[in-house]
């Protein structure tokens, strides 16, 4: 599974779609070599049946998982968001304390640099850079330094210690995405589940053995591709398909080119 999601989608695509593809469609052709047709169509009446009912409970399976991933996915990139914004905003309510804030623009700017060049690939392995987690606990001991000196300094001190929390809990948040959605047991019903609905229509007999061959190739593309898609997203910082820093380097290269002209 890892390493298919370590290299490219073009790459993963041949050996989860193309490959599977073309063994599925060979099972129907390996069966009739020692199942006679008229053995085969005895049972397609009764296996019509069953095989509509398997595949709609397979269906439903796999459009929850699918769901569900891209649904994470997309958390993954407004939590990333969510953190570049707070970012923004503390550089802006870091000039209302006076002379702290020059330091706390400092500290805010070394947490985003930690988190672009650290987090990311520490969320490629599944674990978090223990320098970003310090850049971060550094942020918070300059704005605990801060002393509000009026009721304006005190709303603002606690603004930013409001917006200071929610980049902690984006950063979390990331960071618990970052190991995946789909648990080992869901994976194993779902490749169980796509060899069951594939392998039953090895079983059905129909005079035109060509036709059953691209209709099962057929069913086997439209799986493996919804498979394909949940393994590319399951994980949504890492692999091809991935949300990257690029809310967090706005927010850098905004702040210095404010720092710039002024």
């Amino acid at each position: 599974m890892q390493f298919l999601i370590n290299h490219s989608l073009w790459l993963s695509a041949i050996l989860l779609v193309g490959l599977t593809t073309l063994v599925s469609m060979s099972g129907p052709i390996i069966v009739r070599r020692y199942v006679s047709l008229e053995r085969l169509s005895t049972n397609n009446e009764v296996a019509g049946f069953k095989f509509a009912t398997l595949g709609v409970l397979y269906a439903v399976l796999l459009a929850f998982a699918v769901i569900v991933v891209w649904e994470r996915f997309n958390d993954a990139e407004k939590y990333v968001a969510q953190e570049a914004g707070a970012a923004a905003t503390l550089y802006r309510l870091s000039k209302g304390i006076g002379e702290p804030g020059a330091a706390l623009q400092n500290k805010v700017t070394e947490y985003l640099e930690a988190a672009i060049d650290k987090d990311w690939p520490a969320m490629e392995r599944r674990r978090p850079s223990p320098e970003v987690t310090h850049a971060l606990n550094e942020v918070y001991a300059t704005v605990l330094t801060v002393r509000a000196g009026d009721g304006r300094e005190t709303a603002i001190l606690s603004e930013i210690l409001h917006q200071l929390d929610l980049v902690t809990e984006s950063r979390r948040a990331r960071l618990v995405m970052a190991t995946g959605v789909v648990p080992g047991l869901v994976w194993l019903v779902l490749f169980g589940g796509a060899a069951l609905t594939i392998g039953f229509t090895f079983f059905f007999g129909t005079e035109n053995l060509r036709a059953q061959t691209m209709m099962t190739g057929a069913l086997s593309v439209l799986i493996f591709s919804a498979l394909l898609t949940i393994l590319a997203i399951d994980h949504p910082f890492s692999g091809t398909v991935k949300v990257g820093p690029d809310a967090l380097a706005a927010v850098l290269l905004e702040d210095l080119s404010g720092s710039s002209r002024r």
